[in-house]
């Protein structure tokens, strides 16, 4: 069954611990208005391989900040839903998953271990007073017991700081849609985004979009036979039938997309139909019927016959918000 307590923790960061012993986690104290909170960030594996997968967008930008820069520090749940805060490293276009790379945990010198590159972006919330730390995870506490890290009383937390699907037969009753994990940290003093995700070499990028379980264990998002280069999300006058999605097939052959679709923030679907020509371009111009590209941001998902995701882009507020110009990206 899916995790039970998924949600995003909010908080300001004051004090860290790297990952050691049999079953390593990076620790972080952070505090919310009134409480202290602890959470857990896993920087090695229990089955091998045993680095963990890792991506850092050291600029992050997607149509969430918006609505985390308003949230009050403490925990809220999250509906593990499309078109809300929840992350889902497949459906939700956060960020290119074939990027991610395999780090150790703790090798000797200097950056060149997942403690030491999360301790990296720690240090820097701890050290500036009005950043924050966003934990999206599963929820533990309060517990009648002092923590065991940092010592404060109840002791309370958040863990499942990486994807939450796709997981080997072992943990598959842990899978589910739009709950995975993730760390994104705000430095207004710099006035970027730092995002950090993490997943497990034994975990596939292709599930089921109902229960999360593994159905392809081939690449994440495939070869990108077919890439999406451009959109217009706010046309000129009304939207709806004059939105459209520029199409690339970059492959030396031509591509039938007959039982295509190209899906929105809230998994609409448009199917597709017909053929593409060798490095041709395909204007898909959308009816609004199905699939709705919102002005506030949102994101573009193109799937494979197969139901697969081929490519996926978003797209933030600002990005929609000059009418009739098309987003490249």
């Amino acid at each position: 069954m899916p995790l039970e307590g998924y949600g995003l923790l909010k908080g300001k960061a004051i004090e860290s611990k790297n990952g050691v012993g049999d079953n390593p986690h990076f620790q972080v104290l952070v505090v919310d208005d009134e409480l202290r909170h602890r959470i857990a960030v896993n920087v090695k594996s229990s089955v091998a391989p045993s680095e963990l997968l890792y991506y850092v967008d050291e600029d992050f930008d997607h149509p969430m900040i918006e609505e985390l820069m308003v949230l009050p520090f403490g925990f809220v749940d999250l509906e593990s839903r499309p078109g809300g805060m929840a992350l889902d490293y497949i459906r939700a276009n956060i960020f290119d998953t074939t990027r991610m790379r395999p780090l150790p945990h703790d090798v000797p010198g200097p950056n060149n271990d997942l403690n030491e590159l999360i301790h990296k972006y720690i240090s820097k919330a701890i050290g500036m007073e009005n950043s924050a730390v966003y934990a999206f995870g599963q929820k533990w506490g309060p517990e009648n017991e002092r923590d065991k890290y940092f010592g404060f009383k109840p002791g309370s937390g958040i863990h499942d700081i990486h994807m939450n699907q796709g997981n080997s037969e072992a943990w598959m009753e842990d899978d589910g849609v739009y709950q995975d994990g993730g760390l994104i940290i705000h430095l207004p003093d710099e006035d970027r985004w730092i995002a950090i995700f993490l997943a497990f070499q034994s975990q596939c990028f292709h599930t089921d979009d109902r229960t999360g379980h593994c159905i392809d264990e081939s690449p994440a998002t495939g070869d990108k036979s077919v890439r999406i280069i451009a959109a217009l999300a706010n046309p000129k006058g009304l939207d709806s039938g004059l939105e459209s999605v520029l199409l690339l097939n970059t492959t030396p052959e031509p591509i039938d997309l007959t039982g295509w679709a190209l899906a929105d923030k809230n998994k609409n679907k448009a199917p597709l139909k017909g053929s593409i020509k060798p490095g041709d371009v395909r204007k898909v111009e959308l009816s609004g019927k199905d699939v709705v590209l919102s002005n506030q941001g949102g994101i573009i998902s193109l799937l494979d016959k197969k139901g697969l995701k081929v490519d996926g882009v978003s797209y933030t507020k600002e990005e929609a918000s000059r009418q009739g110009w098309t987003i490249v990206f």
